[in-house]
């Protein structure tokens, strides 16, 4: 829902600002003050093209800001328009492209004008009118199609997968198989590589080690004599002074540790034998892991999750051998499911179709246009997200002549009533927000009551703005603004009511603010129209 506009520097538009109502909002004023001018500035934060000569005189670009509340949170959007170079666009604070603007923020809002495009000229856009208009059946049948289309979708993604192959399939699953199994035969575990190159260094080099460590037994002993006499001149120190104390403890600790590293050399004599038949296993085991690093990765941890990979897609591919055998048969049923939940679906849609145009017809009756010929056609499409539906609307301006889509034969006023129209038919809501832009051409009396009458029901389900010069659709008005020139020709807009309104309504009425005749009449038009 649009919160609050804000327009400046745009044409005649010097600083206008308003705040739309959750009902109808109406906005009213002299031919040429600027209203039009209002819904373009709303379309410029719609994303659309942007032309430099409407920037006005005050300033050297335009500026529209505007803030609309979507799901219950906020969302803030402005434009701006230089007199010279690119837009300026933002969402939110950050800097977005018009087209990203329009992305977000176009479907919030729907404007209805005598030279839009208008939506419902867009097969796509009359298939969601319907749907929204499903009863209880419908909408069960709508379910059980998307249901019924979301297996078929799934049957055809595991054919995809299989690519169409079965051979090719079976030949990547052997492969697999082997990489998986070859990777966990290898037994590997973190550090393992390092692990096993310690210990193939240690049994390459058993000769060499106990040589070293012979010597070591050697030294230590001799230290050994030499840490025992240490150890007695430092204690008889410490009797003829207490405070070298330290000193002696020290001695200790060396003694100690010549003692420790004897005896841990010699232990590790003892454990040094030479096993040829360990080490060439050893050496086997670390040119199977340098192999495996070979194929599968830079790191053991890399050959590890390669495995685990492999496997992964052991089981992957199982299961798709196991489909192959059928994956036609089940795409094959999930299509003809998905094509009788389609029928069902269209059936639905068909009988609603019908009642729609029916509707619409007695809408466009009020609305002057009863001679007209409206017929809401579904035809069939390929399957596909919604079923196998196009839904198209036909008209004919007289009953006397073929019906013919409406983009093709439909007056900008006649798409106008008819958007109207197909909107209380069915009662759906697309678009949070729906501006109408005098959309009241060329009627009145009668009809333009009708019309104010049908935009108030609309409001009831949407907000509607409606940009109009009839005072019978501004007395339905929950929210009046009045867009005004001042002395210097800049335009302004302001909310009227009360007396002020009722001044308004006059002068639509008679072009007399002051009449007092006029005043009764538009005191009685606001009066029906609050009944």
């Amino acid at each position: 829902m649009l919160e609050h506009l804000h327009v400046s520097n745009l044409g005649v538009l010097e600083d206008v600002s308003i705040d739309p109502s959750p009902g109808l909002t109406v906005i009213t004023g002299e031919t040429g003050a600027g209203k039009t001018l209002l819904l373009g500035g709303l379309r410029l934060i719609l994303g659309d093209k942007t032309d430099s000569s409407t920037v006005g005189p005050v300033a050297e670009s335009a500026q529209v800001d505007g803030l609309f509340v979507v799901d219950g949170l906020e969302l803030g959007v402005s434009r701006s328009v230089p007199r010279d170079g690119r837009s300026r666009a933002h969402l939110e604070g950050a800097i977005v492209s018009a087209a990203a603007l329009g992305e977000r923020v176009a479907p919030l809002v729907e404007i209805v004008g005598q030279h839009d495009q208008l939506s419902i000229t867009r097969p796509g856009h009359l298939l969601t009118l319907l749907d929204g208009a499903l009863d209880s059946d419908g909408k069960a049948a709508w379910e059980r199609y998307r249901d019924a289309w979301e297996r078929y979708q799934d049957a055809l993604h595991r054919q995809e997968q299989l690519g169409g192959d079965p051979i090719a399939l079976t030949r990547e699953l052997d492969l697999a198989r082997y990489q998986a199994t070859e990777i966990a035969a290898a037994g590997l575990e973190e550090g393992l590589d390092e692990d096993l190159e310690a210990q193939v260094s240690r049994l390459r080099n058993v000769e060499e080690i106990k040589a070293h460590l012979a010597e070591t037994i050697g030294i230590t002993e001799q230290m050994a004599e030499q840490a025992g006499e240490l150890v007695s001149h430092m204690r008889k120190v410490g009797n003829l002074d207490p405070t070298v104390s330290d000193l002696t403890a020290h001695a200790d600790g060396i003694a100690e540790a010549v003692s420790l590293l004897s005896r841990e050399a010699r232990l590790a004599v003892e454990g040094l034998e030479m096993d040829p038949e360990l080490l060439a296993e050893l050496e086997d085991r670390l040119t199977a892991i340098g192999e495996l690093k070979r194929k599968y990765g830079r790191t053991l941890a890399d050959v590890m999750e390669y495995g685990e990979l492999a496997a992964d897609r052991v089981s992957e591919l199982e299961n798709l051998v196991d489909d192959a055998d059928d994956i036609e048969s089940l795409v094959m049923e999930t299509r003809e499911t998905a094509r009788t939940a389609a029928g069902r679906l269209s059936r639905q849609r068909e009988q609603l179709a019908a009642e729609v145009a029916k509707a619409v017809m007695g809408h466009l009756t009020d609305l002057a246009l009863g001679s007209a010929s409206v017929e809401v056609v579904v035809a069939t499409n390929d399957l596909g997200p919604t079923g196998v539906d196009r839904v198209e609307m036909l008209f004919a301006s007289d009953s006397r002549l073929t019906p013919a889509p409406i983009a093709n034969v439909a007056s900008g006023g006649e798409l106008s009533r008819l958007v109207l129209a197909l909107r209380l038919a069915t009662q759906s809501v697309t678009a949070e927000t729906l501006v109408f832009d005098e959309v009241d051409t060329g009627i009145g009396g009668r009809t333009a009551l009708a019309m104010g009458e049908k935009l108030a029901a609309l409001a009831r389900e949407s907000q509607v703005l409606c940009v109009t010069h009839l005072p019978q659709v501004a007395a339905h008005a929950d929210t009046h603004y009045v867009v005004e020139r001042g002395p210097d020709g800049a335009a302004h807009a302001r909310q009227v009511e009360g007396e002020e309104r009722v001044t308004e309504i006059t002068r639509m009425l008679a072009g007399l603010p002051d009449s007092r005749a006029g005043r009764s009449a538009a005191s009685e038009l606001l009066s029906g129209a609050a009944k």
